[in-house]
């Protein structure tokens, strides 16, 4: 058996022969057929050597995909770099070209030991899919002139002005070759239980064959003799010159293979890549190509998602892609010149046309992210990689600057509302609004604010001060935090916070309505008003119903659901959902005096037919008992204060039994607790034997559908305990499992 060994980028991938075999070969075969081409164009357009290419594609295979930490990405001549290196091969020549490439490969090293290329996992996905869909038709539209009998150029504007007269006059048999490959890559996946040959491999062969069987006039592949390597030279020229060559080839080639190696890594579900390592590898293999006599490498999202469309699993598809160049070129080379390059041209257009994703454009669209998208993708096409890129990055950081600047406003009467980050860039547009509320009145400044900057600070204490002058009042309303106050008081926070939960959720009336930010508008104010519960309900229908109604709406579309009855006292001072840290629809509740469960044979029907209800119809997976501390139930039964011929008194002759089982020896472990209190921990454990008196439970615990559990809260010290009703004791909640 085969089992799963744990791969250098951290996760757990299946290697062995057969996965190599099935996949990564014919995926390394197709590679290999693209590979010679793009290498051999790329060394024609810097005006270094043809077998330049040729070696740095086999050490970027072979070198430099064993050493990897993205073992999907293919690296090889890399062609962000065609225009500096023509520049380098004019101004320095090749000999001094190869040693720059050298010298930009040690500083690769030193910069991938340092952990800086750690940074580009930073960058919005907006601005990776936006830099995919630019190379993806720029490989389109320069593959498409190809197809057509043309050459194509190093600009997508330059290949878009060719169409017109390539369209006009296009090579008949470059058309039907590319053609060919086409409608093979595109139709291959579609025929079931042929998908173990990889469709590039099949485009290829089937667009060879039939410019042989046709002898078709196209442009085949042709490589060159395998002889005479050149060997590095100092450049000359000055200094400065020369290491400014060496940053500018070392920093595109890093940008170029580590945004290849992010983009690759969204086209697969494999091992994610290990950029520093993939940053120490791209630096070896330049070291190597510079002392050989190649080009200098970086990793190519061509060739990689080519690679990943093929099939790929693992890194030794790139290692025997170079194995295979470097075979072929040394033995198969006149076999290889049959491959007609529109073959090869038709594979990268549809690989270019894959990369650019409608459903990703819809994705990005709903987030907001388009315009960024956008402007990459434009940046790319027009100017090229890397300035695409900077495009499109700066229109994300101007973005994030203003969402984390932004903050809204919104005036109902004499309140206003804020929220949001309240900084300089923000406070003109909440002073206008200030500014146009009517003179002599009494406003509600409410800010649910997570910073506020002196500017912002200075804005609205000038504005508040003027207003009052003028005879009006402002009450500084601030909900989760106290920027405001702290900065009159002459401590400004620093950082910015996170807003915590409403303290209005679970403090009581009596904190939050008297105090003076509280106080509402006298001219909203009626008698009904001065209610605490009707202002409470006001608070609600402000401030948390905006927040819980999508829950709301949801339970209320698809009924209840709750997974516990919980059966607790009438006290006010206990408050299920907040010691459980529930929500609507979590708890199904019963409340009553003494949280007393009544045998069947009582008179009372209400608590049975709540556990009827709740074990029959709601399906409740845990029924809890839940008594508390300063229990005046319990109370009342210890000291028989309870008036007879009361309702009171009748009920609680319901709690006869946790007397009687109080009273035995040995009934309580909590010997350090109050007598009421000890009194209220056995009536817990009581309650849970009553329990067992009703039919549907003890028919639910024995089908394994229902578990009985007892809590005992304790009011002063807000502690949670878990009831042991063998010993009538008391337990820490402790961690969950």
């Amino acid at each position: 058996m085969n089992h799963p060994q744990k791969s250098d980028a951290g996760e757990h991938t299946p290697h062995g022969p057969p996965l190599v075999l099935r996949h990564d070969v014919p995926a390394s075969f197709v590679l290999f057929l693209i590979s010679i081409p793009l290498s051999l164009g790329i060394a024609h357009a810097t005006g270094a050597p043809l077998m330049a290419g040729i070696i740095s594609a086999i050490i970027g295979g072979v070198v430099v995909g064993a050493l990897s930490g993205a073992p999907l990405q293919i690296s090889g001549p890399g062609t962000g770099l065609v225009v500096v290196v023509a520049g380098l091969v004019a101004q320095f020549g090749w000999a001094a070209t190869a040693a720059i490439t050298l010298a930009a490969g040690v500083l690769q090293i030193a910069l991938g030991l340092t952990g800086i290329s750690r940074l580009v996992l930073s960058l919005s996905p907006s601005v990776v899919h936006g830099m995919l869909a630019g190379i993806g038709i720029s490989i389109a539209a320069g593959q498409l002139v190809v197809v057509l009998g043309g050459t194509a150029e190093s600009t997508v504007p330059a290949n878009l002005a060719l169409l017109p007269a390539r369209l006009a006059g296009s090579n008949v048999g470059s058309l039907a070759a590319g053609a060919v490959a086409i409608g093979a890559l595109l139709l291959w996946p579609r025929i079931p239980r042929v998908s173990v040959v990889p469709a590039p491999l099949v485009a290829v062969a089937a667009a060879t064959a039939l410019a042989h069987a046709l002898h078709l006039d196209v442009a085949r592949v042709d490589l060159p003799d395998s002889h005479a390597l050149v060997f590095p030279e100092m450049p000359r020229g000055s200094t400065g010159a020369v290491l400014s060559a060496v940053v500018a080839v070392a920093l595109i080639a890093s940008m170029e293979s580590l945004l290849s190696a992010v983009a690759t890594d969204r086209l697969h579900d494999g091992p994610r890549a290990r950029l520093d390592k993939e940053l120490v590898a791209q630096g070896t293999g330049n070291v190597l190509a510079g002392a050989l006599g190649g080009l200098p490498i970086s990793g190519g999202l061509a060739r990689s998602s080519t690679n990943v469309a093929a099939g790929a699993k693992t890194r030794y598809s790139a290692i025997l892609q170079g194995v295979w160049i470097a075979v072929a070129v040394l033995a198969f080379s006149s076999a290889l010149e049959l491959i007609p390059l529109p073959a090869l041209a038709g594979v990268l257009f549809v690989v270019g046309l894959k990369l650019v994703s409608p459903a990703r454009m819809r994705t990005l669209w709903k987030h907001r992210e388009f315009l960024v998208y956008a402007a990459t993708v434009l940046g790319v096409v027009l100017f090229g990689l890397l300035e695409g890129v900077a495009v499109g990055l700066a229109i994300a950081l101007l973005r994030a600057l203003y969402r984390l600047t932004h903050c809204s406003v919104r005036v109902e009467g004499n309140r206003v509302c804020v929220r949001g980050s309240l900084v300089f860039l923000g406070v003109g547009r909440l002073v206008r609004e200030l500014r146009r509320l009517p003179l002599g009145q009494t406003v509600v400044l409410e800010l649910h604010i997570d910073y506020l900057d002196h500017a912002s600070y200075e804005a609205i204490n000038d504005w508040r001060e003027g207003y009052e002058r003028l005879g009006g009042r402002v009450q500084v309303d601030e909900v989760h935090d106290t920027w405001y106050d702290r900065a009159s008081q002459g401590e400004p926070g620093r950082h910015k916070t996170l807003p915590g939960p409403l303290p209005r959720w679970f403090a009581p009336w009596s904190h939050w309505q008297s105090s003076p930010e509280a106080v509402t508008l006298p001219a909203q104010r009626s008698s009904a008003e001065s209610d605490p519960m009707i202002r409470g309900m006001h608070e609600f229908e402000r401030r948390s119903a905006p927040l819980v109604r999508p829950f709301l709406h949801e339970l209320a579309v698809r009924g209840q659901r709750p997974q516990q009855l919980f059966i607790t006292c009438a006290d006010s001072r206990v408050v299920p959902n907040l010691i459980t840290t529930s929500g609507p629809g979590d708890l199904f509740c019963v409340r009553n005096i003494g949280n007393l469960v009544p045998t069947p044979a009582a008179d009372d029907r209400s608590v049975g037919a709540a556990i009827e209800y709740a074990v029959g119809i709601l399906n409740v997976s845990t029924i809890v008992v839940c008594g508390h501390s300063d229990c005046g139930a319990m109370k009342a039964l210890v000291q028989g204060s309870a008036p007879r011929g009361s309702h009171l008194h009748s009920w609680l002759r319901n709690a006869d039994p946790s007397l009687i089982r109080f009273h035995a020896p040995a009934s309580s472990g909590c010997a350090d607790l109050p007598v009421a209190d000890r009194l209220a921990v056995v009536n817990v454990a009581q309650q849970l034997d009553n329990l067992l008196g009703y039919p549907s439970v003890r028919e639910a615990i024995a089908a394994g559908t229902l578990t009985l559990k007892g809590m005992y809260f304790d009011i002063s010290n807000a502690r949670v305990y878990l009831v042991d009703p063998d010993r009538n004791g008391l337990d820490p909640v402790g961690s969950p499992a």
